[in-house]
Order: C-alpha cells, then structure tokens, then sequence
C-alpha cells in the first residue's frame, strides 16, 4: 500500500466509478485493498454486518449492495467465479462503521463517506460515533445547504440586504450579537467564517434557526424585506428561548473550538503533500 495515498481523501476519489446513470459506486474488492483487507473472506464478514444494518435502518439492501460477481482466469485456460459487489456511499460507510477502528485508514474512511453523503442522512446511532470534529464537519455542511437555500428563499421574499437580514437572525439568537460581534468575542482572525469556528452544538442551534426560518418566510408568503428580517430575528429568539427551557446553554456561552474547520481541512492536504 501507499505509505501516503492511504492517508488522503483522493484514495477513495481514485476507486470511485460511475454507472450509465451517473450514480456513483465503489467495488468492494477494490474498497478492501484500500482498507487494508487482505483475505476476502474477513472483510465479506463486515459486509454481512453492514447488509444486516442497512436493513435494519429500513433501507433497501438491494439499492445499496449490488451483486457484481465476475469471473477471473486462472492457469491453464482455467476460470473462476469471484463474488463482489457495487456498493453505494451509503453501504462503504455502513462497512467502514464495522471496520478495525484502530487502522489510520478507517478514521479518514469514516469521515470521507459520511460527510459527503449526498443521498442519505446519518441515523442517531451513526451520528453518535462520528469523533466531535466529524460532527463539526458534518453540521457545518448541514448549515452550508441550509443557508444557500435560506437566501433563495429571502430573495424571493424581498431581501435585498442578505447581511443584515442574516444579522437579524444572529441578533435573535445571540441575544442581541451580530456577526461580527460574534466575530470579536471568538477573538477570529481576518476573514475567518465564524460558522466554521462553532463546535457541533452551536452548529446544530444555527442550523435549526436557519431551517425554521426558511420554513416560516414560506409558510407566511413574505413579500418584503422588513417582514423577512423581523421573521428571521423572531424564530432566532425562539430558539434561544427553547434552550433556555430546556436548561441548554446559551450559544454565546459554548467554546470555540482550538481549530476552524479551515484548520483541519488544510491539515489533511498537507497529508498530499
């Protein structure tokens, strides 16, 4: 194996196919290599394991571990049948969940198929075994695709200003904070996205600000841009008030993280290099 190759997210790129109908799949004897599984036998094992979770999560196995048998020649004019499958995202992280967690391999397996996950969201379960800067990851995606169609949704209700309609939100849930005194108070340097700089509770109460916020500017046919950002500024301190009630701790008062996400990203390229 590749001392270096092993250890960068392009390993998975490099095995990665694509279909007729440009779904993307992974062979499971090219997945094993990668993982360091030498005996097909083992790693059919965790497969099992994996078929056995994704029926239990009420997903259709077939849709996600395709036979992909094929035969190989051997000496002599002789062949073999060699049992393998197609195996969608969702299926290499159901495999890589059930893998020897001591492997270095494992831990950037575990993180390349969950966080890029395009067609599945993570079960409780799953999400509960991701590290805290998995969850980072993962939430800070989540906010990604939600502020996107947040500001679709804001310009279509008459915003003009996305930064102070986003602002109007923050002040909600911050308990009167914009963005940039959300900035100073984690003591950010220049051009630093705070978001990236939020551990994965912090990220999960923006998330439902945002979510909540888009759901309402439709729900309420919101046709222009002081209604908008007053709705935004109402649900962000609703949610500040459902963590009060529920004895959660205020988003001001969490940690910032000792690294951005930023960070941690370059920190895996380096591994390239």
């Amino acid at each position: 194996m590749n001392e270096i190759k092993e250890y960068t997210e392009k390993v998975f790129e490099d095995i990665k196919h694509i279909d007729e109908n440009s779904n993307e799949y992974w062979l499971a004897r090219e997945l094993m290599e990668v993982l360091e599984y030498t005996l097909w036998q083992n790693f059919h094992k965790i497969i099992k394991i994996a078929k056995d979770n994704c029926k239990n999560s009420n997903n259709d196995i077939s849709d996600h571990f395709i036979d992909a048998n094929k035969m190989i020649n051997l000496a002599k004019n002789a062949v073999r049948k060699i049992q393998d499958y197609k195996l969608s995202r969702y299926a290499c992280y159901l495999i890589v969940l059930n893998c020897d967690p001591r492997k270095k391999v494992i831990a950037l397996a575990k993180t390349y198929f969950a966080i890029q996950t395009r067609k599945q969201e993570l079960s409780e379960k799953e999400y509960n075994e991701l590290s805290e800067n998995e969850k980072r990851l993962y939430r800070r995606n989540q906010a990604r695709k939600g502020n996107y169609n947040l500001n679709q949704t804001a310009v279509n209700s008459g915003v003009k200003d996305l930064a102070r309609f986003h602002n109007a939100g923050y002040k909600g849930l911050y308990n009167g904070e914009t963005a940039d005194d959300i900035f100073k108070r984690k003591k950010l340097r220049y051009r630093e996205d705070i978001l990236d700089n939020m551990g994965s509770e912090e990220l999960a109460d923006n998330i439902f600000r945002i979510a909540q916020t888009d759901a309402k500017l439709k729900r309420d046919n919101v046709d222009n841009e002081y209604t908008a950002n007053s709705v935004h500024y109402e649900v962000g301190k609703e949610v500040r008030n459902s963590i009060k009630r529920l004895g959660g701790t205020m988003p001001e008062d969490l940690p910032t993280p000792n690294k951005s996400l930023k960070e941690l990203k370059n920190e895996t390229k380096k591994l390239k290099e």
